[in-house]
């Protein structure tokens, strides 16, 4: 049998934007990497979108620590109105170690799914088959059914198992999105800066965003 090598051509380009006939349902995970006002603007984002009808959130454990350090946010309880500032009618929460979630079968239609930030430890339960909780389950019922699944890791530097497992996650399907903002649009700071990269995201899942900025050369010129 011919050994296919590992796949390293980790960046993919962006799918062409398509239209959509039915509202779309979405799974979001937000895991303990650093970058919680990414995981906000994408949240916002969606619940904003009316092209999307429903919104699976499983934040984890580990990213409820992050969000009380980055974003002054605490406790797990009404997490999306306090991410937001407001309650939402789209976005359902989910318990990571909630195992009997619809999100966690295969039979549950969804359109894909987006995990931001990304950490390395669930990049390695996703890129090895773990499924050890939600995010992790979700995640591999994408991959199974052939549905997008998007990883915005958030490292630096990567080391070599780190590497060896977003060829992995790359070879089973899945688009490595690590969180590299954009600067030549001049943001004015860190929310601008998590929007503009949550609508590349949302554009490469065919979802593009009326305010985002779009590279043209010689503009900052005129």
């Amino acid at each position: 049998m011919r050994q296919v090598p590992l796949s390293y051509n980790l960046f993919v380009v962006n799918r062409s934007p398509s239209s959509h006939q039915e509202p779309l349902t979405l799974t979001v995970g937000l895991t303990g990497a650093s970058g919680s006002v990414f995981g906000r603007a994408l949240l916002t984002a969606l619940d904003a979108d009316e092209r999307v009808s429903r919104v699976h959130f499983v934040p984890s454990e580990n990213s409820l620590r992050v969000m009380a350090e980055e974003l002054g946010i605490s406790g797990r309880n009404g997490l999306v109105e306090k991410l937001l500032g407001r309650a939402s009618a789209k976005i359902a929460q989910h318990a990571e170690s909630d195992i009997g979630a619809p999100i966690a079968s295969g039979s549950y239609p969804t359109a894909g799914m987006i995990i931001l930030p990304c950490s390395m430890g669930t990049l390695a339960g996703i890129a090895n088959g773990m499924a050890a909780n939600l995010i992790e389950r979700a995640a591999d019922v994408c991959l199974k059914e052939r549905r997008p699944l998007i990883l915005c890791l958030r490292e630096t530097p990567f080391n070599k198992i780190h590497i060896r497992n977003m060829g992995l996650a790359a070879d089973a399907g899945a688009t490595i999105f690590p969180v590299m903002p954009a600067f030549y649009n001049h943001p004015t700071g860190s929310e601008e800066m998590a929007r503009q990269f949550v609508c590349r995201v949302l554009a490469h899942i065919g979802l593009p965003q009326p305010d985002a900025y779009i590279w043209k050369p010689g503009a900052s010129e005129e």
